[in-house]
């Protein structure tokens, strides 16, 4: 099946943010939602966690979710505890996003059983949808969950252009990644003016790299006009004096923008074909025995795509639930 233009325009921002968040977790609370960056004890470090994320999603069935994470915080008010963050970018409106946020978040509380905070970025541009919250209301009981949503579109071009947080030039570089969309020249000079102001901004030479990434991936060029920005960096390291990005980084740059792209886009058909495995051998399992216990759920969950298609072959002759999952028939 053909891609549609949603999901190349996914696989353009999905590997960048994913990398630069990761790498610059702190200064994203910090700029996000800093009322959680307060809140932590950055002395203790910070953890993704990708298996409990993948385990969480995986039985959620609600859509795409490339971009989640969900990152283990120890607090700093003095409660021997740990907090999760849950962190999900989102860049299409979706119509269960509230339903999709609440169910991540009680299945995170659920596997851990501590307390989970959760953050939505969205970057799309339609400036009406602001999904923040969900609710249940049958016959007396209700349930009211509410979390923190921030619109990039929400923040003024002016500020963003002063701030000295990392995220800020982050932000800036997507919104005007979609602005100049299949406009060559406007994005070759809004491309120019970003990587210009990294080298004055007094960010240190790793985090100029970093960010130069950032751009060049969400704001990419064709090649000979990407030629053209090249010389005209290189002579401004020349004369400021700041060999940042060598000839072998530009290659380097180049090479990671084409195998993060091709390796987000696999990633995300394996993870398609794992998920639809998984349903459909938890819906075959439940209407060949019934009930499916907790400790098939939890062996689907964990499985790779290889066991869940052996499995699904094996309800066929299997007499039994258990005879389904032994290593050997």
């Amino acid at each position: 099946m053909p891609e549609s233009d949603d999901q190349r325009q996914n696989d353009e921002f999905d590997t960048p943010w994913k990398e630069i968040l990761e790498a610059y977790f702190k200064d994203f609370l910090a700029f996000f939602l800093p009322v959680a960056h307060d809140g932590v004890d950055w002395e203790r470090g910070h953890e993704f966690l990708d298996k409990e994320l993948a385990r969480i999603t995986r039985e959620a069935e609600t859509g795409d979710r490339r971009m989640d994470k969900l990152v283990k915080v120890w607090q700093r008010d003095g409660v021997e505890r740990w907090v999760l963050i849950h962190v999900e970018i989102e860049g299409n409106r979706e119509s269960n996003y509230s339903e999709r946020m609440y169910v991540y978040h009680y299945r995170a509380f659920d596997l851990k059983r501590m307390p989970v905070a959760s953050l939505a970025i969205l970057t799309d541009e339609e400036a009406g949808w602001r999904p923040s919250e969900y609710g249940q209301d049958l016959w007396g009981t209700r349930l009211h969950y509410q979390f923190t949503a921030v619109k990039l579109l929400d923040y003024p071009e002016a500020e963003l252009e002063h701030s000295s947080n990392p995220f800020a030039v982050v932000t800036l570089a997507h919104l005007q990644a979609k602005k100049t969309r299949n406009r060559t020249e406007d994005r070759y000079r809004v491309k120019w003016h970003l990587i210009r102001s990294l080298y004055q901004s007094g960010f240190n030479r790793q985090q100029v790299i970093d960010l130069f990434r950032f751009i060049d991936w969400v704001l990419h060029l064709p090649r000979e006009v990407d030629d053209r920005l090249w010389e005209k960096i290189a002579d401004l390291e020349e004369s400021q004096k700041m060999p940042y990005i060598t000839s072998v980084e530009r290659i380097g740059i180049r090479k990671g923008r084409q195998e993060g792209l091709l390796e987000g886009r696999q990633e995300g058909r394996q993870e398609g074909r794992q998920e639809g495995e998984s349903t459909m051998l938890t819906r075959q399992l439940q209407r060949r025995f019934g009930t499916v216990p907790d400790w098939v759920s939890e062996k689907i969950a964990k499985a790779d795509l290889p066991s869940l298609e052996e499995w699904g072959l094996r309800i066929l002759d299997a007499p039994t639930l258990d005879r389904v999952f032994l290593d050997k028939m």
